[in-house]
């Protein structure tokens, strides 16, 4: 059984940065990992998403060039390094793992296991 536990969430001010991590249990270092942010009263959305190798790595065009996805197999933890943060940046994050086969990211339904989410706050 895989356990994620999010971490690192907060509030800070526009401009500003946040490091949040995601700590696994179980046998996750061949899963490729996602982040995923869901704001109030909208839909859980795709933020970045990085394979197992850790030399591939997918972004939300909303977060490009902002945010860097990576991953420390030997922790079994993958981190979401956030910068220039925006209000609009304002979710519940969510860590997740993709255990099955197959080059898609994008989409909720392509991951196994979630984390129960780290609240990010950006004050304008």
């Amino acid at each position: 059984q895989v356990q994620l536990v999010e971490s690192g969430g907060g509030l800070v001010q526009a401009g500003g940065s946040l490091r949040l991590s995601c700590a696994a249990s179980g046998r996750t270092f061949s899963y490729a990992m996602g982040w995923f942010r869901q704001a109030p009263g909208k839909e859980r959305e795709f933020v970045a998403a990085i394979i197992w190798r850790g030399t591939r790595t997918y972004y939300a065009d909303s977060v490009k060039g902002r945010f860097t996805i990576s991953r420390d197999n030997a922790k079994n933890t993958v981190y979401l390094e956030m910068n220039s943060l925006k209000p609009e940046d304002t979710a519940v994050y969510y860590c997740a793992a993709k255990s099955s086969s197959g080059s898609y990211y994008y989409t909720e339904v392509q991951y196994n296991y979630w984390g129960q989410g780290t609240q990010v706050t950006v004050s304008s």
